[in-house]
């Protein structure tokens, strides 16, 4: 029979032998209660808009942030700004081309916690199939089953190939291009 400090041993080198990625509970996003956002200059003016179509997983435990990982798929078409004829462009080959690229998709594969509830995802980001790293900060906050993320990421969409011809430059419309997310996820069951 197997002694007490035997049976804690081989329990203590289980746990080490696990993948890091079961550390992590799992979480599902909620895009009836999530927004995201973006905003741009065209000739100098602000404008925003946002995403209607998003979906994604999130494995993440504020105790183990670098076991953590989130996919997100955004379907491109459906965009938004409110004025017509931005929005009319926006799924045209010269910005998105969805009719090639229908998604975007932000991939992390590890977390840092930078202190407090403030992390950082860092992963891949990929637009009109050009793949680019990108370090998301955010703010976390778990109610119970639920999940809540804010982050703020800045990006130029010249470096993912958004804005083609006349669009290529930032003479009509700004190089920099901020995006916000507000996110709310559940926890599987």
């Amino acid at each position: 029979m197997p002694s007490i400090k035997t049976i804690a041993a081989l329990a203590l080198a289980a746990g080490f032998s696990l993948p890091l990625s079961a550390l992590a509970a799992d979480w599902t996003l909620d895009p009836a209660h999530s927004t995201l956002a973006f905003s741009g200059k065209q000739t100098g003016t602000p404008f925003s808009g946002h995403f209607g179509a998003f979906d994604g997983t999130i494995s993440f435990d504020p105790e183990h942030p670098e076991a953590g990982q989130a996919h997100v798929t955004i379907a491109l078409s459906s965009g938004v700004t409110g004025d017509r004829q931005r929005d009319g462009a926006l799924p045209g080959k010269d910005w998105f081309d969805v009719a090639h690229f229908p998604s975007a998709i932000f991939d992390a594969r590890n977390f840092r916690a930078t202190g407090g509830n403030a992390y950082e995802a860092v992963g891949t980001l990929t637009i009109r199939g050009i793949s680019k790293p990108v370090t998301l900060p955010f703010t976390l906050d778990i109610n119970g089953s639920a999940l809540h993320v804010k982050g703020h990421l800045d990006l130029v969409r010249s470096a993912f190939g958004v804005g083609q011809g006349p669009w290529a430059t930032g003479q009509w419309v700004a190089l920099e291009v901020g995006v916000d997310l507000d996110i709310t996820a559940q926890r599987k069951s």
